[in-house]
Order: structure tokens, then sequence, then C-alpha cells
């Protein structure tokens, strides 16, 4: 039974199941098109002039000072223990949400959802440390895929809540918790990675079995040793040969970044591709953190019903139509 257990965890469905489980729930959250109306109604009561010049901007800075030293981390540690900061973070971040008030702890609610955002990189990351990589482009799309799944799902749930059933937004919010803490117990479970990209590039085992393979009984390390001056001498010393250690591997992986950084982007070709995502990138999350703003502006949530929802919904669909026509469209060209 463990023996199939084991064989389970080390195939590539057991892991990719549980990632899009994960994906799902992370990405189902329906309260989200409603945030802004959230915060300038009743429950928070702050000004709109409030959420757009002091609440939404701690977002984009705390966002963008942790996205470096996630990385790294992120790395070191194999990808695992960050996802479960996320899922932890967006648990804290709908707990402020829903029972904290006032504008320091809307800062740090955003503060919150930018280690959210910072760490979505181990989600995307941690699947290619576990499979091999002929099931790359299989597991890469259904990870993506889930994500836009749950977020439509998400959107129109709560439309339909707040459309037709009339339910607050502080019960959209309620939801969302539950579905963030599902998550977050679905990361404790995912399978550890032994290897990473630069910290880890060998698997555990390889080392350990390198250095008991390296040392071959023989008569004279079998004999007890007449001195033990010799070993105080070689006690004393580990802890400098350890730190040694240490820092030749991180020089390593300095050396190793800045060797596949100078490979990377030694094509134009990347550094064009590179460009246009970090502008896509950066203008995405500038219009969905303040579209609700100018919806808000436009027509205010108490004058009339809102359909946040569903805009959200029909923009998330037309994503997955255009990247499911597009991967077709690659494997196509591809094939041929």
């Amino acid at each position: 039974m463990g023996l199939c257990s084991k064989q389970t965890q080390a195939g590539w469905k057991y892991p990719t199941t549980l990632l899009c489980i994960y994906g799902f729930f992370t990405y189902m959250r329906p309260s989200e098109p409603f945030l802004t109306p959230y915060l300038t109604g009743p429950v928070h009561n702050l000004t709109l002039e409030q959420v757009t010049n002091s609440v939404f901007p701690v977002w984009t800075y705390s966002y963008l000072a942790i996205l470096f030293p996630v990385f790294v981390l992120t790395d070191y540690v194999r990808y695992k223990p960050v996802i479960i900061l996320q899922g932890l973070s967006y648990i804290i971040s709908w707990v402020l949400l829903l029972f904290a008030r006032g504008v320091p702890a809307m800062q740090g609610l955003e503060f919150c959802y930018g280690v959210v955002t910072a760490t979505e990189v181990a989600y995307f990351s941690y699947i290619y440390s576990v499979v091999d990589t002929e099931h790359y482009q299989k597991v890469t799309s259904y990870c993506r895929s889930i994500t836009l799944v749950g977020f439509t799902v998400a959107s129109v749930l709560g439309q339909l809540l707040v459309s037709l059933a009339g339910v607050s937004y502080f019960y959209l919010n309620v939801i969302s918790l539950v579905s963030v803490s599902v998550a977050f117990l679905c990361s404790l479970v995912l399978p550890m990675p032994k290897r990473s990209m630069f910290f880890h590039q060998k698997e555990a085992g390889d080392a350990a079995g390198k250095k008991s393979t390296d040392v071959k009984p023989t008569r004279d390390n079998m004999e007890t040793p007449q001195c033990t001056e010799p070993q105080d001498n070689r006690t004393m010393t580990e802890p400098d040969t350890e730190n040694k250690n240490i820092e030749t591997n991180f020089c390593k992986v300095l050396w190793l970044l800045c060797k596949d950084l100078k490979d990377c982007y030694s094509s134009s070709q990347l550094i064009y591709w590179s460009l246009w995502w970090a502008l896509a990138t950066a203008g995405y999350n500038q219009v969905i953190n303040y579209v609700q703003v100018l919806w808000e502006h436009v027509e205010p949530a108490q004058n009339s019903t809102i359909y946040n929802g569903g805009v959200e919904a029909v923009s998330t669909f037309l994503g997955e139509c255009l990247t499911f026509f597009l991967f077709i469209e690659v494997q196509n060209f591809v094939l041929i």
C-alpha cells in the first residue's frame, strides 16, 4: 500500500491535480469584483478618495518591493513553503477585510495582498520541479487554465448571488474566506520538491548517496584511533568548512543567475517579449486595481444594481477562449 502511494505521488497527475485544486480555490473569490462597493459601503464606510489614494496604492508598492526577495526565497526553500505562505496570506487578507475597520487596517490588507501576488511565482513554477520535462506543456495548460476557470466561476456566482438572491457583500467575502481556506489546506498536502532551479539543482538523495559511497570501509578507518587530538582539531574546523561551503554555494547561485540572465537576454526576440510581457502585466494589474473605482464613480453602487461580476466573468471567459485558440494554433504550427 505504501509503495503504491509513493508511486502515485511520484507521477505527474497527483501533484498536478492538487495544484489545480489549490489554484481553483484561490481564484474562486466571488467578492473580488465587488471590493470597491464593499469598502465604500456601510460596513467600512470609506470614501472613494480614501480607497483610491490611501488604500489601493499600498498593494502596488508592496508587490514591487517583495517580488524579487520572494523570487530568491522561492527557489531556496523549494516552492512549497512559499505556496503555503500565499495561502496563509490569503486567509489573513480576508480576515482583515471582514473584521478590521479603518484606513490603516485596509492598508495592512493591501500589504498582505501584495504578498499574495508576489508569491504567485511559486504557484506557476512549483509544478516544473515535480514532473518530468515531457509533461511541461500539459501541466502548464492545466495549471494556468484552472485559475481562469476559478475566476470565471467566482464572478458568475457573485453576480448571481447579488442580483438574484440579494446576498450582501459581507457574505460574499465569507464565501471567499472559506474558499481560500480550502486552498490553504490543499497547499499543506502538496509533495515537497527535491530540486529547484538554482539552490537545489540535484535531488536531495543524490548528495547523500554520493557522500555515503565516497567513504569505503578499510582496515584503517575501521580501527579505533589511538589519539583523539586530531579528531578534536577536525571537529573545531567543521564550522569553518560549513561556512565556506555555504558561501561557495551562494556565490555559485549568483553566478548561475547572472549566466542565465546573460544567456536569456542575449536574444533580441526574448528581450522584446519580456518588455511586452512586463508592460502588459503592469497595465493589466493597474486596470484591475482601479477599474472598480471608475465604475463606482460613473454609477455608484448605492444608487443602482451593479454588474461588476458579470463584466469580469465575460472578460475572463473571452481571455480563456483566446488562450485556447492560440494554443491550438501553436500546436498546429508545431505539428506542421
